[in-house]
């Protein structure tokens, strides 16, 4: 597998429209190309993001078909069914599975042999439906996962202790989903635990895993859609593979054993560069972590089986 300047992204919508903008600003990529089912849709924000690249970044990017992505390195699926108010992003798996399986195909058969990005709602599922379709090796498809949760956690955390974000080490691992674990034994403020930092202070725990976990659904609530902060993580993605940074993401990837956990795509800290997922870490949990992780496991296993018998 080479690594070439092109990355496609399958979905011109409000995720794939801004992920493509990101990418432009982030100067990732010389050549970005926008696939969609309404080719009107996608040459639009082609064109609306080219003007704006002629300000910031010398990027092509442009509206184009399957026979574009054989030569991408990595492919970005985020085409896919959108849940309606109040619905967990479950309900939409079957719709979803149908959409990304037969997005993937197209792009199996154009030649694409890159890696594979899925953040098509729910996630951990569609990056599973896409690794089967794509016959890929399972490390070089990796779903958007709980980065996004992951850094809404320490937002959290670092807002209600007062310090920067940047400080604060903490990881969601599991669905990205209801199901999503806070793993409180993983934060770390300075090399201190959190209960450590805290000394007397009172921190409200429950609140602040029930915020991270509602996230998404108040802002899709108050806008319609969300679309910034997980374009965002896309695109810290493509860098480190781009890059072959072999960074620590919080990514949802093909468990194989992990606290007993096999044959499905869940969270977990994975050491990410040029050839996808290089290893999956283990961090030390709690014992109801770890219940709260194999658990999660479960309700992916259940919504992967309502994805048509897939």
């Amino acid at each position: 597998m080479s690594i070439s300047s092109r990355v496609a992204i399958i979905g011109a919508g409000n995720v794939g429209a801004t992920t493509a903008y990101a990418l432009m600003l982030r100067g990732l990529f010389s050549e970005i190309v926008l696939i969609d089912h309404n080719p009107e849709r996608a040459a639009a924000e082609a064109t609306d993001i080219a003007d704006t690249s002629a300000i910031e970044q010398p990027v092509r990017i442009w509206a184009g078909d399957y026979g574009d992505v054989k030569e991408a390195s990595i492919l970005v699926v985020t085409a896919g069914a959108n849940a309606k108010d109040g619905e967990p992003r479950t309900a939409v798996a079957a719709k979803s599975a149908k959409i990304v399986g037969e997005c993937v195909r197209q792009a199996r058969d154009a030649g694409f042999d890159g890696i594979i990005v899925v953040s098509s709602n729910p996630a951990d599922a569609m990056t599973q439906v896409a690794q089967m379709t794509s016959g890929l090796p399972p490390e070089r498809v990796i779903g958007t996962g709980t980065l996004l949760d992951s850094n809404r956690f320490r937002k959290r955390i670092a807002d209600q202790l007062k310090i920067a974000p940047a400080a604060v080490e903490a990881l969601v691992l599991g669905e990205h989903g209801d199901s999503e674990v806070m793993a409180y034994s993983t934060v770390r403020i300075g090399s201190m635990q959190l209960d450590d930092f805290l000394g007397d202070a009172v921190f409200d725990r429950e609140r602040t895993a029930h915020d991270v976990m509602r996230a998404g659904y108040a802002i899709s609530d108050g806008k319609g859609y969300t679309s910034f902060g997980i374009a965002t993580a896309i695109t810290r993605i493509c860098e480190a593979i781009h890059r072959d940074e072999h960074v620590v993401l919080p990514v949802s990837a093909m468990m194989d054993g992990q606290y007993g956990i096999e044959g499905v795509y869940l969270s977990l800290p994975c050491l990410v560069g040029a050839e996808g997922v290089l290893r999956i870490l283990t961090p030390q949990l709690s014992p109801d972590e770890e219940a709260a992780l194999v658990a999660s496991a479960d309700v992916l296993r259940e919504t992967l089986r309502s994805c048509d018998g897939r």
